[in-house]
């Protein structure tokens, strides 16, 4: 590893750990299987809902097309209440956000027997749209937590500058294992709700928890 990357590393806000981008992506790939297998929408890919919406519209079926409205919608309230939120706390909207998050879930859990669809899609879509308009960047560079285009996209042309250029190839091994890592979420958000459906979002929880603890310890670091 170079200099430059250490610094990078070590220079990086406390929301902006690896670790901290790894188990957010981890969490996101596990709460786009859960929804995508129990509702049949997506909680993080929006174009997956929006394509699919006008799919069903252009053959009538509007029963079906309006049944990807409510996670979008959702969706867009989450990023805007983020978007308050990092004005109004500044620092300390990573920490607040997650926290917000985890309880969410937990309401989802609770409430999905009884209110299925308006807790698992519309409860999930907004957790999905605080964490990735929360989270944005990992040691300083633009990323998504819960989809995976854009990072596939920086792997790539990282191993391209890394073979032509001569570039680190610490950018590109990170951007790697966040697919890698969405993927795994992913694997096992299936097999968790197939196996345990009514405590299949304990995992996103824990991996949030752990998430909270990251950025709160390294808080309490910086200002010693």
């Amino acid at each position: 590893m170079s200099t430059l990357d250490i610094a990078a590393a070590s220079s990086a806000r406390r929301d902006e750990t690896v670790s901290v981008a790894l188990l957010l992506a981890f969490a996101g790939g596990y709460l786009d299987a859960y929804t995508w297998i129990v509702h049949g929408v997506m909680a993080n890919a929006q174009t997956a809902n929006l394509v699919l919406l006008w799919v069903y519209a252009s053959i009538g079926d509007w029963v079906q097309a309006l049944h990807f409205v409510p996670p979008m919608a959702a969706f867009a309230i989450g990023v805007v209440i983020a978007a308050w939120l990092r004005r109004a706390a500044g620092p300390r909207a990573s920490a607040i956000s997650t926290l917000i998050e985890m309880l969410l879930l937990v309401a989802v859990g609770i409430l999905h027997n009884r209110l299925p669809e308006l807790a698992g899609t519309v409860g999930i879509s907004f957790v999905a749209a605080m964490q990735t308009a929360v989270f944005t960047r990992v040691e300083g560079v633009a990323y998504s937590s819960v989809m995976i285009t854009g990072n596939l996209r920086q792997a790539i042309e990282g191993v391209f500058a890394a073979l032509s250029a001569h570039a680190p190839l610490r950018r590109s091994g990170i951007f790697t294992a966040l697919c890698f890592t969405f993927g795994l979420g992913a694997a096992v958000g299936a097999f968790a709700t197939k196996q345990i459906p009514d405590l299949a979002l304990g995992l996103p929880v824990i991996a949030l928890l752990i998430v909270l603890l990251l950025c709160e310890t390294r808080s309490s670091e910086l200002g010693r």
